[in-house]
């Protein structure tokens, strides 16, 4: 090993702090790094990925089997553009329930098999349909009521007999081909004697990325089949809109983590090897003194933080890596994507950017070592020179506390330098935590808003409502169904026990000149429709006449809360006023939220379709809604409890939010325990002296622990601060790239009382990093002390 190589190592072996501090700072560095490199690529696109592992279709077709053979769809697969095919799959639609509760209607297509070279239909639990009376249910959410579970038996309405299915698998199809799926000959039974109700194919396009690609893969399907054959084509283009806007969210902030743990590293580290140079002042001057050039001295201190900083940049891969598998796991099944998370040129970059900082760092706070001149450095000890921080040290001295706290309590203005970059380390741990607690609370916030309905209540889809059993038969319907007396549904629900608010809503359709296609629009009545929206701008509805709609809206319309929209309503135009913005996600915020006395005049049969109740506290949502049934059964209705689950993507949010904050918060009191250590060493001559004048163990770590008081106050104000801003500028980017604006409700969630205790949290940092070794100090013996130059 050469001269300089023993150097390295000897340094590296005696400053073992140092050393450690390193080596964690850069694992944590790397980790997160790792972490949010890799989760960072698998937001990007997720539904894309996922659409080309699963292989997914471009195009759903949907043909009427009365004018089109099975043969003539498979040779549509021909077509000039397409590349492949699948089916031709039997689809029908089927109304079903259990318990006297009906589900939605669902689309059910027959395959013999999940697999396929088109939409590779993913199982998420239990198996695929293999005999009559099996069902295998999409996994999307789009239905309400009871949870689907692996052996849930429905019966089919509108069927002879009203055959039962059971429920034997949860699957996944990222192209959304269907709600359900069952054996082909059982979709055919259904459909009755005359043969499937319709045939599905399936279609990948060797050119898919425009409108305009797809459109043209469509119109050459429709040529190979007969005219009037295909009666509908879904593109994927519209299912990907839907999907990607989620992924979105993950970037904002990972990109404010990895701004703040590369910060952090490069003051810590930058003061970890500064502090080196400084205590090692008279280390310098031999090594000058015994034929080191200025380079060889820079080096040799660049040497000492490289070999911990490769050490940890290693660990922090693996570590970085293994944390990524638990995160994806719950990502993959969000998506249906199967990525590992292992990216290796993602490692190879933050492992080469990782030490590329830490060599820069090193190399601009080791540069003094090599600017020393011999003479200087072997005249001068360790300890600061004589006046620095006198001033504060008489300030402190006045204060009218412990002399041993006063003492502590001066130290950090005596390297006003050192202190600054603790302080700047310490501010952004509190910054971190600040920024995770407040960005976990507005996610929770933005889906409580989605979450206030305790209860649901809706008419009996499939059944005609009638008094009781003697009511007619089941038969199918298409859609929602109204209520055939509202008015009573009403009075059921404001006498029952335990009411605390409802609405009753109505959905149709209406159309806005400026924007194209149809806006869905929620006609609401009763007292509680502001509760379940969050305003951004102006008020909520007072009266017919007056709208409320989100920034999507806004911005196509080119409109303002104030203005006047005309909407057209089954060709009756109606007039109205925009008097609030809301936060409303629904229809990618293009819904509209009215009075129902506002659309009276285009539809007066318009009636609500649905109630929603949130009960008093304290009241079961299951028990009120049994004995609500009671009330409604004569009504042609039916109360279910809603399901409120915590959105899948809100949890990866909160886990990561979590995890990071922590690794920074450790890489904070890491920095303020490097820097503790090289203070208490550098004075430990006059800890010497303090110990033989009687300063006990005790008041020997109150004097320590007292010293990162300052930093810990001023870093944790900086750092409250720093972490609302923070805060509120990732909201801001979450919101504006799905296109909303955050109601303030949501961004302004930090009371005086929390941001205390955030700025206290820099304390706690600092306290945290110095308890190790203001033992060390308090254990040192006096003698040892003194002797130490």
């Amino acid at each position: 090993m050469s001269t300089l190589g023993q150097v390295v190592r000897s340094g590296a072996g005696r400053h073992r702090v140092q050393t450690v501090v390193i080596t964690l700072v850069v694992t944590i560095a790397v980790t997160s790094a790792v972490l949010g490199g890799s989760l960072l690529l698998a937001s990007r696109a997720p539904f894309d990925r996922a659409f080309a592992q699963q292989r997914g279709a471009h195009l759903i077709a949907q043909f009427d089997p009365g004018k089109v053979t099975p043969a003539q769809l498979a040779a549509s697969a021909g077509a000039a553009g397409i590349a492949a095919a699948a089916g031709p799959f039997p689809t029908t639609q089927i109304s079903v329930g259990e318990g006297g509760h009906r589900r939605p209607p669902m689309t059910v297509a027959g395959r013999p098999d999940p697999a396929g070279p088109v939409d590779r239909v993913t199982l998420v639990t239990g198996r695929w349909a293999t005999a009559p009376g099996e069902l295998v249910v999409a996994e999307d959410g789009r239905f309400r009521g009871p949870p689907i579970r692996i052996g849930t038996v429905w019966t089919v309405a509108g069927r002879p007999g009203s055959p039962a299915v059971t429920v034997v698998g949860i699957a996944r199809s990222v192209s959304r081909t269907a709600d359900a799926w069952a054996t082909p000959a059982q979709v055919t039974a259904w459909s009755g004697d005359h043969g499937p109700d319709g045939y599905q194919m399936l279609y990948r396009l060797t050119a898919a990325g425009t409108a305009a690609q797809v459109e043209a893969g469509r119109t050459a399907v429709a040529a190979t089949v007969p005219a009037g054959a295909l009666t509908g084509a879904a593109s994927w283009l519209v299912t990907r809109l839907d999907a990607v806007g989620q992924a979105a969210l993950l970037v904002p902030f990972l990109i404010a983590f990895g701004a703040l743990g590369v910060v952090m590293a490069v003051l810590i580290i930058g003061n970890v090897v500064a502090g080196a140079v400084g205590a090692g002042t008279r280390r310098i001057g031999i090594l000058k003194a015994l034929g080191f050039t200025p380079s060889q001295v820079v080096r040799a201190y660049l040497g000492q933080a490289l070999l911990p900083a490769a050490a940890g940049a290693v660990l922090g891969v693996i570590a970085g890596n293994l944390l990524t598998y638990p995160v994806l796991a719950e990502t993959n099944r969000l998506y249906g994507t199967s990525d590992s998370g292992v990216t290796p040129w993602v490692d190879a970059l933050v492992v080469g950017g990782a030490l590329a900082v830490v060599t820069l760092t090193a190399w601009a706070a080791a540069a003094r070592a090599g600017r020393l001149r011999s003479v200087d450095a072997l005249a001068v000890g360790r300890t600061p020179r004589p006046g620095r921080g006198q001033w504060a040290a008489r300030l402190a001295g006045r204060i009218p506390l412990p002399r041993p706290m006063s003492l502590g309590l001066a130290h950090p203005f005596a390297r006003p330098l050192r202190s600054a970059g603790i302080v700047a380390a310490i501010a952004f741990g509190a910054a971190a935590a600040t920024f995770a607690v407040g960005l976990g609370t507005s996610l929770s916030l933005v889906q409580e808003a989605e979450d206030i309905a305790d209860v649901q209540v809706h008419a009996q889809p499939g059944l005609d409502a009638g008094p009781g059993a003697g009511g007619p038969g089941p038969r199918p319907v298409e859609g929602p169904v109204a209520f055939t007396d509202p008015a009573a549904v009403v009075t059921a629900i404001t006498a029952q026990a335990g009411t605390r608010g409802y609405v009753g809503q109505a959905r149709t359709e209406v159309t806005v000149a400026g924007i194209t296609g149809a806006l869905t629009t929620v006609a609401m009545t009763g007292p509680d429709g502001a509760r379940y929206y969050r305003m951004v701008a102006g008020s909520w509805l007072t009266g017919p006449g007056e709208i409320v709609v989100s920034t999507p809206f806004l911005t196509a319309a080119g409109k303002r809360v104030g203005d006047t929209v005309v909407l057209t309503d089954q060709g009756t135009d109606v007039t109205v006023r925009i008097v609030g913005e809301a936060f409303n996600t629904d229809y990618k915020g293009m819904q509209i939220l009215t009075d129902l006395a506002t659309l009276h005049a285009a539809e007066p049969k318009l009636a609500p379709e649905t109630f929603l109740i949130s009960v008093r506290p304290g009241t079961d949502p299951a028990t009120y809604a049994s004995a609500l049934n009671t009330a409604l059964r004569s009504h042609g209705a039916a109360a279910e409890p809603v399901s409120h689950g915590t959105d899948e993507l809100l949890i990866i949010i909160d886990a990561l939010t979590a995890l990071l904050s922590v690794l920074l918060t450790v890489v904070a009191g890491l920095g303020v325990l490097n820097v503790v250590v090289l203070e208490t060493r550098e004075r430990v001559h006059d800890l010497g002296v303090h110990k033989a004048l009687g300063m006990t163990p005790r008041q020997t770590t109150t004097m320590v622990i007292s010293s990162v008081l300052v930093t810990g106050l001023i870093g944790g104000a900086v750092g409250a601060a720093v972490g609302v801003a923070v805060q509120r500028t990732v909201l801001g980017a979450m919101g504006a790239s799905t296109g909303f604006t955050l109601p303030s409700s949501v961004v302004n969630v930090y009371s005086p009382a929390e941001l205390l205790l955030f700025g206290l949290g820099g304390v706690v940092i600092a306290v945290g990093g110095a308890l190790l070794p203001a033992g060390w100090a308090a254990g040192t013996r006096t003698v040892t002390a003194l002797r130490t130059e």
